[in-house]
C-alpha cells in the first residue's frame, strides 16, 4: 500500500522556517541532519495518539518556486480549528495568501498561502455550515 509516511518542505532560512510553522501551527523540530548529510530538522506535527503525520524541513537544493507560478509539486493541506485565527498568524509571521478562503459546501473551509520560503500549503477547517 502506498500510504503517505512523511513529508519535506524545502527551505532556504531554516530558522526563518522552524519559526513560522512553530508559531503557526505549534510545531517542534529535532535535528537530524547529522542522518541526513544536510541541514534537515524533523517536524514533529502533533500529538502521536492523533491522526496525521510528521515531516521535515530540509535545505533547499535548487531555486525556489517562482512567484504566479502553477502548481508543479505536492501541496500539503493542515487542518485547523479556527480558519481566520489560522490564517492572522500566517499573515503576521510572514506568510502570503496564495488562493483565498473558500467555502467547500457542506463541508470545510479551504484556502492555500505561500510560507516564508516560497512553498505553497493549505489550511481547512471542517464547517458543514460552509457555503
Amino acid at each position: 500500500m502506498g500510504r503517505l509516511i512523511h513529508f519535506e518542505i524545502h527551505v532556504d532560512d531554516m530558522e526563518r522556517a522552524k519559526k513560522f510553522y512553530g508559531d503557526v501551527f505549534g510545531w517542534t523540530f529535532e535535528d537530524w541532519s547529522e542522518y541526513a548529510g544536510t541541514p534537515y530538522f524533523g517536524a514533529v506535527t502533533g500529538d502521536a495518539s492523533e491522526p496525521g503525520i510528521n515531516g521535515a524541513l530540509m535545505k533547499r537544493q535548487s531555486p525556489r518556486p517562482e512567484p504566479g507560478q502553477a502548481m508543479n509539486g505536492y501541496a500539503c493541506t493542515m487542518g485547523v480549528e479556527d480558519y481566520d485565527a489560522t490564517e492572522a498568524k500566517i499573515i503576521s509571521g510572514g506568510g502570503t495568501v496564495a488562493l483565498p478562503k473558500h467555502a467547500l459546501p457542506g463541508m470545510a473551509w479551504q484556502g492555500y498561502y505561500m510560507d516564508t520560503e516560497g512553498n505553497v500549503f493549505g489550511i481547512h477547517q471542517p464547517d458543514e455550515n460552509a457555503k
